[in-house]
């Protein structure tokens, strides 16, 4: 992660966000592909987020340019605070690692 802005937010929220950008810009394809992207431990910087998850409707192409807005101030936390797609798990004290997972469906 790049800091530009001033937003709050986690390395994971940043990865979900990023991917969800780009799935949208893509086309068909935002209609078949789900991402997770979160900490072990539950938290993800300094947010109670444990990261995000991205579904084929988080991010429809009206809300594109808020959410390259908020990428582009590190704002992935609050985003996803709107779409409802925040994961909280609260803390787990398994700090293992980070993960990040695909699906596509048919």
């Amino acid at each position: 992660v790049t800091i530009r802005g001033g937003g709050k937010g986690g390395r994971n929220q940043e990865f979900a966000l990023a991917a969800g950008i780009a799935l949208a810009e893509a086309g068909g394809l935002r209609d078949r592909v789900s991402v997770l992207a979160l900490g072990t431990d539950g938290t993800d910087g300094p947010t109670d987020a444990a990261g995000a998850l991205v579904l084929p409707d988080t991010i429809p192409p009206g809300r594109l340019p808020e959410a390259r807005a908020a990428l582009d101030g590190n704002d992935a936390y609050t985003f996803f605070s709107k779409t409802g797609t925040l994961l909280k798990t609260g803390p787990t004290r398994t700090n293992v690692m980070d993960v990040a997972a695909l699906l596509i469906t048919n």
